[in-house]
Formats: structure tokens, sequence, C-alpha cells
């Protein structure tokens, strides 16, 4: 991606988190059913192992957050849709997770910045499945 800026790269934390997870000080495997759920159907599966569990059902999921994505932030972006994005926002944040479908391993592994750096206002409000009244009920 051509605006990628102002990375930020987890791998030092995730090794903190191994080491403790290790010792038996911490349980790092307790990913969020919804997460896992995410991971099934979006994730995108990654050549490395499960530093856990070493089985290759690693996959990873980015997150787009942003006060300019209005409601549709903090939704799942593949990379197609987030090359296109990065022309159609001023700034939007990227968090990539990992995510072991085997043993609930889950870890960010980094952050970055997206978008042409132009100033926008939020999208207007769309109507969704949730602001139907049957859904209410």
């Amino acid at each position: 991606m051509k605006s990628e800026r102002a990375y930020v790269d987890y791998t030092l934390d995730k090794r903190a988190t191994l080491v403790a997870l290790f010792q038996g000080k911490v349980d790092a495997c307790d990913a969020d059913p919804y997460l896992l759920l995410a991971a099934k159907f979006h994730g995108v599966k990654v050549q490395r192992p499960c530093p856990v569990c070493k089985k290759k059902s690693l996959v990873e999921l980015k997150y787009t957050f942003g006060d300019q994505l209005g409601q549709f932030s903090g939704r799942i972006k593949s990379h197609v849709e987030l090359a296109e994005m990065e022309t159609k926002f001023g700034e939007f944040r990227v968090y990539v997770v990992e995510v072991c479908r085997e043993c609930s391993w889950n870890h960010l592994c980094a952050s970055f910045l997206l978008g042409d750096g132009k100033e926008r206002k939020r999208p207007r409000r769309q109507r969704t499945l949730e602001d139907d009244d049957w859904v209410k009920r």
C-alpha cells in the first residue's frame, strides 16, 4: 500500500507474552468467540505456524478504525479493500491481529495508518439491518 505510515510492530510484546505463557504466568490462548468466528470466515491464512501449538492454522485479520470511517469503523477488511480505501479516506488506522483457530492464540501483530492525508467529513449514516424494526423485536 502506497500511503502506509506510522507502522508499529508488536513483535517484542509478542515474545514477552509467549515467554510468560510458557512459564505458566499467563493464559494467552483465550480468544473471544467472536474473534474466532471472524478468523474462521474472514481470516487470511499465513505461512508461519502458530507459536503455541505449532500447527498451520494461523490466520490474520485486519481491522480498520478511524473517525472518517463513520459507522464502518471497526470492520475487517481485505488487502484489496484497504488499497481502495486508502484513496477514499484521509486517515484511518489498521490493526493486524493473528489468531490460531486450533488453540485460540491471538495477538496484535502490527498497526499502521493509511489514507491520502486529506481531511474529510464522516460519511452519512447508512441504514443497516440493525436499524430495521423486525430485528429489534
